[in-house]
């Protein structure tokens, strides 16, 4: 609507007092206008009474009647108000018991006077009111002026009271409506928070178990490098071996190696099929554990291998326990594979704060820059991949014809 102001408390106010206003002017009005013929000594006055009136009446059906949404337009309220208010001025000094419709000119000042204009509106029609009730007194003297003041003050101050409170009634219900829209737009925002965090949550789940996926896989990766890859490629250095030493008695050692080879690593596919522990952990310490390891690595493959401990022994994660065997197995595995070397040494250190595993050959070495292919270049990835999964070092120590170093550590 144009030159509407928008909805507020005060046009809540005015919908209240809209019943009341509505009918109590025409009523007070023709009730009034009614009796003045017969309280009148003239028929000027009378008719002068009846034109007032009749002009308020239309004053009021144009300009607040008839047009409802005229009522939340505070400029057009204020100068029909004033109209109001001068007509009902003029009817008092004519006629005093007209001071019966100042109960109209309050239903329109609490009804659509904003604030703070109410407050000089009641007390205007307060004015109102105290003249009619003081027109029995002669105003020609100054007793006479501090009674009418007087009268004026005891109609005014209440109704400004009774104003002031009203108005400050309606600013609590704003600010209880105000905190209960914020509470709603609260509820609302948190709705919307919870179902994105519902939304993010499933997100989170799905990245988790591809995440899981992806481990699982890179495990598995490293279970079959470790395990089957390792003693496949075992199988076929004995069976070469063996075909090489044909002629000879050597040939059944080779063999037998082969099998065992080949016994071994289904125990392994089986054990990684279920997820168990490695068989030389299954019943014995991780010291024990790499004794066995080298020991039959050694009788497979005719290097000796000696195996020290230094350190207090103490219990470790299976993680970890984990990963230092099976780095020292795919250690051993490229000593067999590219190493050529007389001699290994393989060292358990258990020290404060972590445990180390160093393997070392006499072998022919090779640049760190450029390292041996194994099994499609997965071991050292391996083997580094296994050890900072757990926060651990990796490091490897080679020169060409001056042997290998490897060193793994884990926290303790």
């Amino acid at each position: 609507m144009p030159n509407a102001m928008p909805w507020s408390e005060a046009d809540e106010a005015t919908l209240r007092w809209a019943r009341w206003a509505n009918l109590a002017p025409y009523a007070l009005l023709a009730f009034l206008g009614g009796f003045s013929p017969l309280l009148t000594d003239s028929t000027r006055e009378t008719l002068q009474v009846l034109g007032l009136c009749l002009l308020a009446a239309v004053w009021v059906f144009c300009l607040y009647t008839l047009r409802p949404a005229w009522r939340v337009r505070p400029v057009l309220m204020a100068v029909f108000f004033v109209g109001f208010l001068a007509i009902l001025l003029a009817l008092v000094m004519i006629a005093p018991w007209f001071g019966f419709l100042t109960p109209a000119g309050y239903f329109f000042a609490f009804g659509i006077l904003r604030w703070p204009w109410r407050i000089p509106g009641v007390a205007a029609v307060a004015v109102a009111a105290g003249l009619a009730q003081a027109s029995g007194i002669a105003f020609d003297s100054g007793e006479a002026i501090g009674w009418y003041a007087a009268i004026i003050l005891i109609n005014a101050v209440p109704m400004c009271a009774f104003a002031w409170i009203d108005w400050n009634n309606d600013q609590e219900g704003a600010a209880r409506r105000r905190a209960m829209d914020e509470l709603a737009e609260a509820n609302r925002q948190l709705e919307g928070t919870l179902a994105e965090n519902a939304a993010l949550h499933e997100r989170l789940l799905t990245q988790a178990r591809e995440a899981g996926v992806h481990d699982e896989r890179q495990r598995m990766a490293g279970e079959i490098h470790d395990t089957l890859a390792q003693g496949l490629t075992g199988i076929i250095t004995q069976l070469q071996a063996a075909s090489a030493a044909a002629e000879t008695d050597r040939w059944r050692r080779h063999l037998t190696a082969a099998t065992d080879l080949a016994r071994e690593s289904l125990r392994e596919a089986r054990r990684s099929v279920h997820a168990l522990r490695p068989e030389p952990l299954r019943d014995a310490r991780l010291a024990d554990a790499l004794a066995g390891v080298a020991r039959s690595w050694s009788a497979r493959h005719g290097i000796p291998v000696e195996v020290t401990t230094t350190g207090t022994e103490r219990p470790m994660s299976p993680e970890a326990e984990l990963a230092l065997l099976r780095t020292a197995q795919e250690a051993l595995a490229n000593v067999a594979a590219h190493a050529g070397a007389g001699r290994v040494g393989l060292t358990l250190s258990y020290l404060d704060d972590s445990v180390a595993l160093d393997v070392r050959d006499d072998g022919c070495g090779f640049d760190p820059a450029v390292p041996p292919v194994s099994a499609g270049g997965f071991g050292l990835v391996a083997m580094r991949q296994r050890i900072e999964g757990l926060s651990g070092t990796l490091q490897v120590e080679s020169e060409p014809r001056s042997g290998t170093a490897i060193s793994a550590a884990v926290p303790a």
